[in-house]
């Protein structure tokens, strides 16, 4: 399938059509700032401006969305307008822009296209793929298997949420050097390996690009590399989403 996936995020939103069987992306990945104030109907105007962009004619979006969703309804809007909690995004959408919508946690989405399409970074046992960027998002995936709904960047540490901690958002906010963000890095992920004990974590992110200004102060035993896909991850993994949700609807009907 060729479907149009979506990233949304707190400061930048993402689009590209993907070949769902590949994880190729068809056109390339165009982003645009998240617009202000984050609310449905101006959500809903930037993706029909990327729709024309890409020139997008089915009727399918798959999108990774920065909250953690409950049976398709926004839990909270830590990155994102508030006017979303309690909202059904993929119906909400659907109703201001006329297209379906198969919706996850944006995280999930990229750590899902690592566990699907990943060449050598996804191994056996527990993997803990972390988006660090505006918040810090997660994913949890065991033997290749995402586990969804983890949300690492929401654990107390150091008196604080990991991800004000730890996050780019924070990093730029407080002008830190490279040196200062990689052992807050390197501190927050120590933690995480107390606690989990994963074979591997995997960085992705818009962070995850300079991760060479930062990598010599990440000092833990277990492997830290970065995401294959870079930030075009939460584009594979949420048309790929979609193109997975459809068949097993397709299934069911058969059934």
């Amino acid at each position: 399938m060729e479907i149009l996936g979506l990233d949304i995020g707190g400061t930048g939103i993402k689009g590209a059509i993907v070949d769902t069987d590949t994880g190729n992306l068809i056109t390339e990945r165009y982003r645009q700032l998240t617009p202000q104030p984050s609310t449905p109907d101006n959500i809903a105007m930037a993706i029909k401006e990327i729709v024309k962009k890409l020139n997008y004619t089915n009727d399918i979006i798959g999108m990774g969305f920065p909250t953690l969703i409950r049976h398709g309804i926004a839990q909270y809007a830590t990155n994102i307008d508030n006017s979303w909690i309690g909202v059904d995004i993929g119906k909400k959408l659907e109703q201001l822009t006329g297209y379906k919508y198969y919706v996850a946690n944006d995280a999930d989405t990229a750590g899902l296209a690592e566990a699907v399409f990943g060449s050598k970074t996804i191994e056996k046992g527990l993997v803990i793929f972390l988006t660090i960027g505006t918040g810090i998002g997660s994913a949890l995936i065991f033997d290749g298997k995402l586990i969804p709904n983890s949300e690492l960047g929401k654990i107390q540490f150091k008196n604080m949420e990991a991800e004000k901690y730890a996050s780019n958002k924070t990093r730029k906010a407080k002008d830190m050097s490279w040196k200062t963000f990689g052992k807050r890095l390197n501190a927050y992920l120590k933690y995480l390996d107390m606690l989990f004990s994963p074979q591997m974590f995997i960085l992705g992110g818009g962070v995850c690009k300079k991760m060479d200004k930062y990598q010599e102060y990440i000092k833990i035993d277990v492997p830290v590399v970065q995401s294959e896909f870079l930030n075009a991850a939460g584009v594979i993994g949420a048309a790929y989403f979609a193109a997975e949700e459809i068949k097993s609807k397709q299934l069911n009907t058969e059934k």
